[in-house]
């Protein structure tokens, strides 16, 4: 399973919680060069051979776009999307910080607080956990996505923590794969930049 990290946003590089916004010009500039680069298990695949073309992607603006892209037909999973940060989406973390430090350190401490009113971490790792479980007989493929939903996939692959897989940093439009075994799940690479 290839986990690719959608195209940047304006709210990412301004150090936003994520909101659905379109992805930047030169994310999706990008995401088209890399169109037929990927790889999944070793050998190279071009977007045509990935699942017949289609690659599971979150339901948000940005994922959606960054797999049209990279020529993919996007097939939107709810079980996907970013968690749901209530009142902080499109907030700026510093901001955030600064008017509630007390509920922001409980949601980077406590996986199931929701000072926010949106979802926990552990809410979002579960979700993404059963629907990779789902996926163990058809592991080969593309999910486009944002950046908790990979950590939760490492997370659950590695047996993790939602506190603990948040230390993973992920590049837009890097790749993340992992690779079902009979017990599990095993980490094939974090963080790759893909040629383009």
């Amino acid at each position: 399973m290839l986990f690719v990290r959608h195209a940047g946003t304006p709210g990412m590089r301004a150090a936003c919680f994520p909101a659905d916004e379109p992805p930047d010009p030169s994310g999706l500039a990008r995401a088209t060069a890399m169109a037929g680069a990927l790889t999944v298990r070793g050998p190279a695949v071009p977007a045509e051979g990935v699942v017949g073309g289609r690659a599971w992607v979150a339901p948000s603006t940005a994922a959606v776009r960054t797999a049209v892209a990279m020529g993919l037909e996007p097939v939107p999973e709810p079980a996907l999307a970013e968690a749901d940060h209530g009142r902080w989406r499109g907030l700026p973390y510093a901001r955030v910080a600064e008017e509630e430090p007390e509920a922001l350190a409980r949601w980077l401490t406590d996986p199931h607080a929701t000072p926010h009113g949106g979802e926990s971490l552990a809410a979002l790792a579960a979700r993404v956990a059963g629907w990779l479980e789902g996926m163990r007989a058809e592991p080969a493929g593309v999910v486009v996505c944002d950046v908790g939903v990979i950590r939760a996939a490492l997370g659950h692959a590695l047996g993790l923590p939602p506190p603990a897989a948040a230390r993973f940093d992920l590049a837009p439009l890097s790749t993340t794969e992992l690779t079902a075994t009979r017990d599990g799940w095993r980490v094939a690479h974090v963080n790759r930049k893909v040629p383009s």
